[in-house]
């Protein structure tokens, strides 16, 4: 054999033994636990036969308590680039296999590269969490490596989508670059995310907590809201994030990419004619009105777990990406509170980011009062709300189903935060506060001197509610442009959709804004 068909050899050989990461009982290991491998799960995810690897001959440098004879090709990680229905990604998955996927310099180093490579080309990157935290073995290098990832997590924030799928432990430091990026996605009963692990809130704090009720996916799912996305099988997380990829751009001078439409766009919908119950406090289901207007009745939604009072997700019209905000009568009345305001604006300031046009769907009776919910700052929460549609500069069309009050009709998407084109339905109620309210408010007084106040209230609650419960006051002055029937909502969106499709707007020079935090 010649001495080249021996180096090839050698190539070979090599490559082999790098794709086993950890080894063969280690991969199995991995399998008994019920997940896959960071090869099968970039396997899984890109389109068969386009990864591209890099570094997989990289090893760590650290010859401390006995990491010399510890040493895998890839030392932990796999990175590279390749494609999902034809798009450019790049990818790096924490391989558990190679000494529990514990973070070392030189993995920092592979991820970074990757990141690098997103942003000079303009592709989106995506991370699949696997790991035990910071090599502790490394001290002081792991850690300057977490910190190299988070800058790279905060220069790539609005220029390319950061996607982060969590398939098995990430705790410490570890949390932040998920954190920094624009979607989590856990898995259930495989995956958690702690700043401090169970051990050490036992030992601080007496609590007594295991790790997937401190920090598993259905926690993060429904209290915190740290995670956008559940999946109970890791198919269906990968999945996930290819249907969520496919409504985004791949950064943001790009649009996102449009889908041929056979649903026409002059589709009449006559159950929304009827959809409004006649009591002006009983609730109906604001998911189907979405998918009574959305092209095929198609939603991808976004924390659905989370702040159900406020439903956040993409959907299209025409074949036209677009991000839906929308109240929900049958979740606390639709009352907007700190989780569904920081729940909203964090969705419409990733729209606005990546040139995805927005369309709100309004029916809110308020503000949730009481103490808890002023103590926990829902002040700075709902000017959250309020900043992130005032700055957007993306197309906005706002329609008005029913009840629009005081401040939350404004940080919804009102005419004056430069809302493009405000609908109401017949149906809609935009004044300052109910009917009832205000009436005991403006009519106090004069109840008390009369023979029977209680006739005396509900006669000026009748004038009020003639007055002000319909959607003409505003259209009177030009803060609805128009008030539409209920079946042509489709339409109306889309053609105005296709009418914006040339808005041009900016917004004033400065370094940035101060968002309320």
């Amino acid at each position: 054999m010649s001495r080249q068909l021996e180096k090839i050899k050698e190539l070979i050989a090599k490559r082999e033994q790098a794709r086993l990461g950890g080894g063969e009982k280690a991969i199995d290991k991995q399998h008994e636990r019920g997940k896959y491998t960071a090869r099968e799960r970039i396997d899984m995810l890109l389109d068969e036969g386009s990864f591209e690897e890099y570094d997989m001959f990289k090893l760590h440098r650290c010859y401390n308590f006995g990491m010399e004879k510890k040493q895998y090709l890839g030392d932990g990680v796999v990175a590279g680039s390749g494609t999902i229905d034809g798009r450019l990604v790049y990818i790096f998955a924490q391989d558990f296999t190679v000494n529990g996927g514990s973070l070392s310099e030189t993995m920092a180093q592979k991820i970074c590269k990757v990141m690098d490579m997103a942003m000079t080309m303009g592709a989106p990157c995506i991370g699949i969490n696997d790991s035990g935290g910071a090599r502790i073995q490394e001290g002081i290098g792991a850690l300057s490596g977490y910190a190299e990832i988070f800058e790279r997590n905060i220069l790539s924030s609005g220029v390319v989508p950061q996607i982060s799928g969590i398939f098995g432990p990430c705790a410490g430091g570890a949390v932040y670059s998920p954190a920094l990026t624009d979607f989590t996605l856990m898995m259930e009963n495989t995956s958690y995310m702690f700043l401090t692990g169970p051990k050490v809130v036992k030992t601080v704090t007496g609590e007594d907590i295991d790790a997937e009720g401190l920090g598993g996916a259905s926690v993060h799912a429904t209290k915190s809201g740290v995670t956008h996305f559940t999946a109970k099988t890791e198919e269906e997380g990968l999945q996930m994030i290819k249907t969520l990829l496919s409504y985004i751009p791949s950064n943001n001078m790009e649009e996102a990419p449009r889908k041929d439409c056979t649903d026409p766009i002059d589709r009449m919908e006559d159950s929304l004619n009827e959809i409004i119950p006649e009591d002006p406090n009983q609730a109906y289901d604001m998911y189907k009105v979405i998918s009574a207007v959305t092209d095929d009745g198609e939603f991808f939604e976004v924390q659905p777990k989370f702040a159900k009072n406020i439903i956040t997700g993409f959907a299209r019209f025409n074949g036209q990406s677009v991000g839906i905000v929308a109240n929900q009568p049958a979740c606390y009345a639709g009352v907007l509170d700190v989780n569904a305001s920081r729940k909203g604006a964090r969705f419409v300031r990733f729209c606005d980011a990546f040139n995805i046009p927005i369309v709100t769907l309004v029916d809110v009776p308020g503000f949730l009062p009481g103490t808890g919910q002023e103590y926990n700052a829902v002040i700075l929460h709902g000017a959250q709300l309020l900043y992130a549609y005032g700055e957007a500069t993306v197309p906005k069309i706002t329609v008005t189903l029913r009840k629009s009050y005081g401040g939350s009709h404004i940080v919804m998407g009102c005419k004056q935060l430069r809302s493009d084109l405000n609908y109401a339905w017949p149906s809609a109620e935009i004044a300052v506060m109910g009917a009832s309210g205000a009436v005991a408010v403006l009519y106090a007084k004069e109840a008390k001197s009369q023979e029977d106040p209680k006739a005396y209230l509900a006669e000026k609650e009748d004038e009020y509610t003639e007055l002000f419960a319909n959607p003409y006051q505003a259209a009177r002055y030009g803060y609805i442009d128009d008030v539409i029937e209920p079946r042509n909502t489709r339409f109306r969106i889309c053609r105005g959709l296709a009418q914006l499709a040339t808005k041009r707007q900016s917004l004033p020079a400065k370094k940035h804004g101060c968002i309320p935090m």
